[in-house]
């Protein structure tokens, strides 16, 4: 399985969004300039980013089982 490319791929988008998800919740408990300036875009980042890994995630399931 770790041969496989989309499963890497699925891999990558979900350490983005817990990357994105992390940033976001570090900046919402400091508060500050930081978070008033960008916790919308990032929230936006997680949710596409969130959108982008269930797709993978579900071609992904797809794909292994042939369609069934």
């Amino acid at each position: 399985m770790l041969q496989d490319p989309l499963f890497i791929l699925v891999a990558i988008s979900i350490l983005v969004v817990l990357v994105i998800l992390m940033i976001g919740i570090g900046a919402f408990g400091q508060g500050g300039e930081f978070n008033r300036k960008y916790a919308n875009k990032l929230m936006r980042y997680r949710v596409g980013a969130q959108a982008v890994a269930v797709i993978l995630i579900l071609l992904f399931i797809a794909l292994r089982n042939g369609g069934n």
